[in-house]
């Protein structure tokens, strides 16, 4: 493998104390900024959730002649005052657009069925609003090629609830948790368990940083947001085990020495190895954030968070939770021997600490 460093020696677990107190901070930021938002009268709410989340209005419009781009249309219905529209070109019809646009607020506290005709309604109007920038609608039953002043029809309208929105979250948090466990039983049965939770909880840590910055920048969340957590935790999960089987190979190789130091002798030794997968991601992932646009930017944020937070946790978190959790055991276990045997040696602390993580032979 290319070396891009050599030599590096850097005692990162003694610095543990230091990025541990700088993870905190930063989630209780996101902890204050998530209670602040959410329980403040006349506030925001916690997350900027999106349409697909917390519910709005579907219109298909259709346009005669060269359909407007969709940073026109977004740009129009941002005149309106709506901050976050989703458009989608239809594929198969290139003179239609799909447009979805949040709940608008004074439809609420009606009756089910009035509250959806309302909402229908009201987002029609303000849609509508937002194309007649462009030229006059087909009004009524005429259709648009037979109104030769008209620039457009709005040809449908749909309403997606806060059940469906719920449903989706729902199947979100779903999914995210499911993948968590898999996680966690895969590397408990190919390491070791207290490998696996230092993974799990450093998992836990990247999607809970990510998130707390959603929050306190109010970047909205979409269902693009969910597949970028779940792309942050295999991300994640990769560069740990990267680390975690260097640690496996050279307790194998040296059985003497400190558990600290062949940890951070591991760190250092796939250093490049992490400087340079990572530095790839991060040049792609910044080529999204510039260039992907609106209909992307959600997605690119939260991957850009993941990815820098993915890295450093592997290092700051997952490492360090496990090589304790280790010596926590190892001394239970030299503790417990003691009191059975009090005659025994001093050197148990080494093997117990350790006996579990060498359990199983390396395979290549």
């Amino acid at each position: 493998m290319f070396n891009l460093f050599t030599n590096i020696n850097v005692d990162w677990l003694g610095k543990r104390k230091i990025f541990i107190a700088f993870s905190i901070v930063i989630l209780v930021a996101g902890l204050v900024s998530t209670f602040t938002r959410q329980y403040t009268p006349g506030g925001t709410d916690a997350f900027n959730l999106g349409v697909d989340f917390k519910g709005g209005t579907m219109i298909v419009a259709k346009f005669k002649g060269e359909r407007p781009t969709e940073d026109a249309i977004r740009g129009a219905l941002n005149g309106v005052g709506i901050a976050d529209p989703v458009i989608q070109a239809s594929i198969d019809k290139t003179d239609e657009v799909l447009i979805k646009i949040p709940l608008v607020e004074n439809t609420e506290g009606a009756a089910d069925n009035a509250a959806v005709a309302a909402q229908v309604q009201a987002g029609r109007a303000t849609v509508k609003q937002a194309l007649d920038t462009f030229g006059t609608e087909a009004e009524g039953e005429t259709a648009l090629a037979d109104a030769p002043d008209a620039t457009y029809k709005i040809v449908g309208t749909d309403s997606v609830g806060a059940v469906a929105g719920s449903k989706l979250r729902n199947q979100a948090v779903t999914a995210t948790l499911f993948g968590l466990v898999g996680i966690l039983l895969f590397i408990a049965f190919r390491y070791d368990w207290t490998y696996a939770a230092g993974a799990v909880i450093a998992v836990f840590h990247d999607v809970l940083i990510t998130l707390a910055a959603f929050s306190i920048f109010q970047w909205e969340i979409n269902l693009t947001v969910i597949a970028a957590l779940l792309t942050i935790v295999g991300f994640s999960v990769n560069d740990t085990i990267v680390i975690f089987d260097r640690v496996r190979e050279n307790l194998l190789a040296n059985r003497e020495g400190s558990l600290f130091q062949i940890t951070n002798d591991s760190l250092n030794q796939t250093m490049s190895r992490t400087i340079i997968t990572s530095f790839l991601v991060l040049m792609s992932v910044l080529a999204l954030v510039i260039f992907g646009g609106d209909v992307l930017r959600s997605f690119s944020l939260a991957l850009l968070v993941g990815v820098i937070t993915g890295i450093y946790s592997t290092i700051a978190i997952a490492s360090p939770i496990a090589i304790w959790w280790q010596n926590k055991l190892g001394e239970t276990r030299v503790k417990m021997k003691e009191v059975l045997a009090p005659t025994t040696g001093g050197e148990k602390l080494a093997s117990s600490s350790r006996r579990s993580v060498t359990r199983r032979p390396v395979t290549r």
